[in-house]
């Protein structure tokens, strides 16, 4: 079954994607949570155009996200966290990350930000999805708290 996406579906796409999946996900989740349409010529059409029409907007973005990486890229994020020795008392995840980001200005969403779960001091490094065409490793460390 081929569907047009509505908005970003996490493992499966990109808004504006048309995908294949099995009948039974297309009918049962991704068209009635409105994460996506049926891929009709005429709607493919119509996609076609849209995409033409913004093309040139995609630049500045891509621009804009490839500015964001090369700032990241020189960001040295510190968590601080809770532990005895080198084992933290709970985790570090995307969520904290992103929490960190925010503090240092750069604002982006914790599904854009790929990292395990971590449960040990140490330097480490998260993926960052800024745009479909620019992913930029982040590197963090999490320190004991004094």
């Amino acid at each position: 079954m081929e569907l047009i996406l509505k908005q970003d579906v996490q493992n499966l796409g990109f808004k504006d994607d048309v995908v294949s999946v099995k009948p039974g996900y297309g009918r049962n989740f991704l068209i009635p949570q409105g994460f996506a349409t049926l891929a009709t010529p005429s709607a493919k059409k119509v996609l076609a155009e849209n995409l033409k029409q913004r093309a040139h907007k995609e630049a500045k973005v891509v621009a804009d996200a490839k500015a964001l990486a090369e700032t990241l890229k020189a960001l040295e994020i510190k968590l601080t966290a809770k532990a005895g020795g080198e084992k933290l008392f709970g985790s570090i995840t995307n969520i904290d990350i992103a929490d960190a980001l925010e503090k240092s200005g750069n604002a982006i969403d914790r599904k854009f930000i790929t990292s395990g779960i971590v449960k040990r001091t140490g330097k480490y490094s998260a993926s960052v999805r800024l745009h479909r065409d620019v992913i930029v490793e982040l590197a963090y460390e999490i320190v004991a708290e004094k």
